[in-house]
């Protein structure tokens, strides 16, 4: 489903593009740090000689024009939701309806996973962008190299403490700085490439089948480093609500691909005129007089990257939430125009103590390396999948269409996997942690949810059966508005019944409240929600967010003045059940995850807040109950 949004010319693709370097590449934007250095001299280096340099440069080249140019950019792009882009939004495209139950189930928890690695990958890049940047010092003098992790800590939290602020006040300044990046590293790669003219054979991509040739099947595993040269393509897909596809393909060709590809073969051509020069090729470029203000420049373009990567996890935990995979957490909107820009504190400090853990684990960009690739290669190729999904299900494409297009692509997202596997005792174990630890949180919490509401069900009474009793009974009524908060509109709460048990009144009128979740970014104001009059002085209203949207119950009420139904906010009492739960049930519900389903329970953000209710117009009625 495509957005109705029209494409930007002119100023405004300027403009937007501008911004895209900034937020989108950012992360792509800084392997040249360690990408190069890594492929001859980290833990997977193979021999510093010609014939080398270029295969790993033609690799390179072909990489960031197949996976980015063709995947990503041209391709993927055209799987969005109303504009928005992600293994979520690409998820929520597969409707029921559109396929079995099974084959649905099967690609959710393909998603799930895909979405869960991208946290892994979040965690990392702050970690590896900063310290790489940092490691620039120890080129101008070995004197600093005891400084590196001391410094990097301190960049880190200074990074994480100021995202309460939100991104808005440095937005602005992303996309200049990011393009002053991209045009030094431009440069540099320019004088590298002066000094070796020869390193441009590497474009033929003859160069990339000899190095395999020459290698036999242990080459393949230098596309674990190679890996490292794409890591934005999962972030310029998910950003591409924020900008829109014209300036992210705008910006890649105009800028960040040259700049690349310039960065690249210039440390390639260097390498060859200077082989001593691979203990740190990006910085050996550098002049001696402008080191210090490269490392700068390279410090701040790392925070940019890690700026991308840790809003991409806000937005990520919003979309799951909206979806019934996540908890409540708490969301603080940084921005009073861009409906984006928000803080979650919970996961802001969850990554960056991960974060600080890998920097003092690891303590270099090198071991970090071994660290990073399982992330990315698996949500690649869970996208792929996805995507495939979407143009057979969605699109009615034909299955030689889908798999002329899927096939190959998914045999280089599989060929980077496979490289990728050899990491795993080196540092790959943790991104497959991080993922298992958020898909086993999202799996619970969902089936978890399933299971209370199927309980509160039961205890709950059908709409008709409860009015008709009301009709009958009479009871006393008091002055005023009562809002439920019920999951099923359907239905009488058992928080209502406890209430009309033990308090034996209702007020004169008494809402029904609702909110359901769609599987599209946002809901038009027009269909925000539905009004309808039950009798008795009973209504109800189903208000429906998308995975990109937060709730506001209050503001759903005062718009209801347009079908006639005026509400005084001091008159308005809302009722909300508080359960305490208990794992001494009979529900096919593994003990271990009933215990990790209590505590989340426990420690997520109370429906008032999450739903902006007025606190001091809340009552809360509790009841216990067995999973």
């Amino acid at each position: 489903m495509s957005s109705n949004r029209k494409p930007p010319s002119g100023k405004a693709l300027l403009g937007l593009a501008l911004c895209a370097v900034g937020v989108v590449y950012g992360d792509i934007g800084t392997s040249p740090l360690y990408a190069m250095k890594e492929a001859f001299s980290g833990h997977l280096g193979v021999p510093l000689m010609k014939d080398n340099i270029l295969g790993v440069l033609s690799l390179i080249f072909w990489s960031l024009n197949f996976l980015i140019t063709f995947k990503y950019l041209a391709l993927m792009m055209r799987a969005d939701n109303r504009g928005e882009g992600g293994v979520l939004a690409l998820l929520a495209l597969l409707r029921p309806g559109r396929i079995t139950t099974r084959r649905r189930w099967v690609l959710i928890g393909i998603g799930l996973f895909g979405s869960a690695l991208l946290y892994g990958d979040g965690v990392i890049t702050p970690a590896i962008s900063v310290l790489g940047a940092m490691e620039g010092l120890t080129v101008a003098t070995p004197a600093f190299e005891p400084w590196v992790v001391p410094l990097s800590l301190v960049i880190l939290f200074a990074l994480f403490w100021v995202q309460k602020w939100g991104t808005a006040g440095v937005g602005a300044i992303f996309g200049p700085f990011t393009l002053v990046w991209f045009t030094c590293i431009a440069v540099l790669g320019i004088s590298g490439i002066l000094r070796e003219p020869s390193v441009l054979q590497a474009v033929n991509p003859y160069h990339a089948v000899a190095f395999f040739l020459r290698h036999g099947g242990a080459g393949i595993f230098i596309l674990a480093v190679v890996v490292l040269v794409v890591t934005g393509g999962e972030a310029l897909y998910a950003d591409m609500g924020h900008f829109g596809k014209r300036p992210i393909r705008a910006a890649w060709i105009a800028v960040v691909l040259p700049a690349l590809l310039l960065n690249y073969f210039g440390q390639g051509g260097l390498l060859l005129s200077n082989p001593e020069t691979i203990r740190n090729p990006f910085y050996e470029l550098v002049p001696s007089w402008a080191l210090y203000p490269m490392v700068v420049i390279a410090t701040g373009a790392a925070v940019v990257a890690s700026q991308a990567l840790i809003s991409g996890s806000f937005s990520l935990t919003r979309q799951a939430l909206q979806l019934g995979y996540c908890p409540r957490v708490t969301i603080i909107h940084t921005s009073h125009t861009e409906e984006g820009q928000i803080y979650i504190p919970e996961v802001n400090w969850l990554i960056g103590a991960a974060c600080f853990g890998l920097v003092i684990g690891f303590r270099s960009a090198s071991n970090l390396a071994g660290t990073y690739g399982m992330a990315i290669t698996g949500t690649m190729t869970v996208t792929t999948i996805l995507f495939a999904a979407v143009a057979r299900e969605r699109w009615k494409w034909s299955w030689a269409k889908v798999l002329l297009f899927a096939v190959p692509i998914l045999l280089v997202d599989l060929s980077f996997l496979f490289a990728n596997l050899i990491k795993i005792p080196d540092g790959g174990w943790f991104p497959l942690l991080v993922a298992a630890l958020v898909y086993t949180v999202m799996t619970t919490w969902k089936r978890g949810r399933a299971i209370l509401q199927g309980i509160k069900r039961q205890a709950s009474l059908p709409m008709e059966l409860f009015l008709h009793d009301i009709k009958e009974r009479k009871p006393q009524r008091v002055p005023g508005v009562a809002v439920f908060m019920t999951p099923d509109p359907g239905s009488a709460p058992s928080v209502l019944l406890h209430h009309l048990k033990h308090n034996k009144v209702l007020h004169e009128r008494v809402v029904m409240f609702s909110v359901g979740s769609e599987e599209i970014p946002t809901v038009a104001a027009e269909d925000r929600s539905e009004f309808k009059e039950l009798g008795e002085g009973f209504y109800q209203v189903v208000a429906r967010y998308g995975f990109m949207e937060t709730p506001d119950v209050p503001a759903v009420l005062e718009s209801l003045t347009d079908v006639g139904f005026e509400i005084k906010p001091m008159e308005t009492t809302y009722y909300l059940g508080r359960e305490t739960l208990l794992r001494s049930g009979s529900s096919r519900f593994a003990l271990w995850r009933k215990v990790i389903f209590i505590v989340m329970s426990r420690n997520a953000q109370s429906a008032t807040a999450f739903f902006g209710i007025p606190p001091n117009r809340v009552v809360e009625l509790g009841a216990q109950v067995r999973l």
